[in-house]
This record gives structure tokens, sequence and C-alpha cells, in this order.
């Protein structure tokens, strides 16, 4: 029998909601960038991916153009994953330090890695609606993940999308004390899981040293430190 997480996926894979990005990413698929001519793109909604048992849960934008959108697997394919996916590895989140494919071995280690978007939006924009048209899935994503201690946002859309949700559920009556900024922690209710807010692995981020290796991965030492500090 399927899990729920694992229909959720499903569900999430065969998503139609927003004709602009299904549109977007089926002409990426055709278009292809020429390194991927050989490629044939998965071109459809990008499910999360991971640790069903996960204790982390990891929120990005969504997913590459010419990274998941190709491959079909969050962070997988593109710059930000070489940079997610090393940090993982080197702090004990996963069982390799590459994520090239949906066949390539990888697994993930009480951690799920999900999007605040799951479709590749142009110019990694999606509008309000489409943001609200996918919010269901990370909030159900956020229920289905019982034993959840520590989210990570990376970047501040996810950050944002993230404390939306806790808004409107009533855990947070106000965002005035959520201040993103890298590296930071926040408590966000009696039981509820902390949250650290990172900044994203874009290109622009890493290419520009706004952040490099080290800060990425002290991310998720202190990802780790907050599971010691608070056990299932």
């Amino acid at each position: 029998m399927s899990s729920p997480l694992r229909i959720l996926a499903e569900e999430v894979t065969a998503c139609e909601r927003c004709s602009r990005l299904r549109n977007y990413c089926r002409e990426v698929g055709k278009i292809k960038r020429r390194a991927y001519l050989d490629w044939e793109y998965w071109s459809k909604p990008v499910p999360a991916f991971g640790d069903h048992n996960a204790r982390v849960l990891v929120i990005g934008l969504a997913p590459g153009a010419h990274g998941a959108n190709r491959t079909g697997r969050m962070f997988t394919g593109d710059r930000s994953g070489e940079f997610l996916y090393r940090a993982l590895y080197e702090t004990e989140f996963a069982s390799q330090p590459q994520s090239e494919s949906r066949q390539d071995g990888l697994e993930l280690r009480d951690i799920y890695i999900t999007a605040s978007v799951h479709c590749a939006p142009p110019d990694n924009k999606p509008t309000p609606k489409e943001f609200r048209n996918c919010r269901p899935f990370l909030e159900r994503e956020l229920d289905l993940l019982a034993r959840l201690r520590v989210v990570v946002a990376l970047g501040r859309v996810a950050f944002d999308t993230y404390l939306s949700i806790l808004k409107v559920r009533g855990v947070v009556p106000s965002r005035a004390a959520y201040l993103f900024a890298h590296n930071r922690r926040f408590e966000t209710g009696p039981g509820m899981p902390v949250l650290i807010s990172s900044y994203h692995p874009s290109q622009q981020n890493t290419s520009t040293g706004r952040l490099t290796r080290e800060m990425l991965r002290d991310v998720f030492d202190h990802a780790r430190a907050e599971l010691d500090n608070r056990p299932s």
C-alpha cells in the first residue's frame, strides 16, 4: 500500500493547476539546453524527495528549468543542487555528495526536500496565484511529516511561504519577530519545529560569494545540533 506522502507525490506530478507554468516546463523540455540535448526532460511538476520519517524539512523556491525540471528530482542536476547535496552529505543527511538523476542511488536520511512551487517558473518568479495554487501541497506535507523537529527555509521566499502557513493556522500571531537572515534560528511555538533561515544556494548567491559551501554546511550542522537537543 502506498504511503500518504507517496500518494501526495503522485498528485503533485499530475497537477495541471497553473497553465503558464505547465506550458513553460513543457516548452523548456522541447527546446532543451545544448548540454542536455540527449536528455528526455521530466517537464512535469517535481514532487518532494527524501525520508518519509524525516525530522528535518527543507523548503526551496521552485525547480530549476534545466535542473529538477530536467531530472524530475528536487535540486538535482544544477549548481544549486551541487551546493545543497554536498552540504547534506558532509552533515550525514545524504548518502553521497552528488545528485545527478533519479537513478543515481542517492538516499536522504532524516531529511525531506520540497519547494514552495513544484513547477519551474519563467525567470524563477512564480505569480502570487501560482504560489497559492501550490501551497496546499506544502500544507499537507507539514501535516504528514509527523516527526518534524526542524524546518530549513532556503531563501526569503521559502521563509515567507512557511511563515504565511503558520500565520493562517494561528501558530504565529505576527510576522514582525521573524526577520530573515542567514543561519538564524526562530522558535515558532510550543511543540512546533524550530525554523532556520538560510540564503538560497542559487548560482547568483554562490558565484558572488554571498553564500559559500562552508556557510551552507553550517546551516545543516545547526539543524543536526537542533535534532540532538530536541529528541523524538
